[in-house]
């Protein structure tokens, strides 16, 4: 957390800074590895959304970005609260805007693992229909922000300024009033519902079936350590990923 991502782009390239790549043992052990990455926004081509529930709390949860590019790599963006030395997260204390908020950059086995392996939480990965420009258009939005907050701080707030708040600001940025306001919006535990009731996933049937399709926690066991970690734990083989194109709505 003493290292915020930051980026620069020109033209159609953009290079990442600080991308976290740490391999875990457990919680507090762990081998550092920031990368810097370089990207052609050309090659932007899908979006998931991760949604991660807490245990105690399963109508909370935490929740993610991850952007694929055509040679199958991926870029996951993940909210959190920044925490200082010595100080642990409360839902109180986050309400009581005690600490700051940082955008953590990351491969995406990274914030994946983390949460399968070492702290042991159900991982939900969801497609999204987006367009490459849609998608290119987030990407962008989403890097002015990483910027932003490295030149200034803002308070995490556990309801008005959170992982999902940020990605619903980022989406209704790009196209307004795609994701209303409405009462759940605090809950972030139904946001995977809200998008599928919004048509903003790529469904599978209903919401129960979409959602266990989404489950990806055994699939990461089996593959930690694969190559292809991201292309297999999306059920697809090696690095050739079968990229969707589905219709998006006129609304994103």
């Amino acid at each position: 957390m003493a290292v915020l991502p930051y980026a620069r782009m020109r033209g159609d390239r953009v290079r990442v800074y600080n991308v976290r790549d740490f391999r875990y043992v457990d919680e507090e052990t762990y081998v550092v590895k920031f990368d810097n990455r370089t990207y052609d926004l050309d090659d932007l081509e899908t979006l998931d959304f991760i949604v991660c529930p807490f245990k105690a709390m399963p109508g909370l949860a935490h929740t993610m970005l991850s952007f694929g590019f055509r040679d199958g790599e991926y870029l996951a963006v993940s909210v959190e609260v920044r925490l200082e030395e010595g100080e642990s997260y409360s839902v109180l204390g986050g309400a009581m805007r005690q600490f700051e908020i940082m955008y953590v950059v990351a491969d995406e086995r990274d914030v994946i693992r983390l949460r399968t392996d070492v702290r042991d939480t159900d991982v939900y990965v969801y497609r999204a229909r987006a367009t490459p420009e849609q998608v290119r258009a987030l990407f962008t939005d989403v890097m002015k922000r990483v910027n932003m907050l490295k030149q200034r701080p803002e308070f995490y707030d556990t309801f008005a300024n959170n992982c999902t708040t940020n990605i619903v600001a980022h989406i209704n940025h790009i196209h307004p009033g795609t994701v209303p306001w409405n009462p759940t919006s605090v809950l972030t535990g139904y946001s995977d519902r809200v998008a599928y009731s919004l048509g903003l996933l790529v469904d599978f049937g209903s919401f129960e079936e979409t959602r266990k399709h989404a489950h990806i926690n055994q699939l990461a066991a089996r593959y930690r350590e694969d190559p292809h970690f991201s292309a297999r734990i999306r059920g697809q083989e090696g690095a050739t990923r079968l990229v969707e194109r589905p219709d998006t709505l006129d609304r994103f």
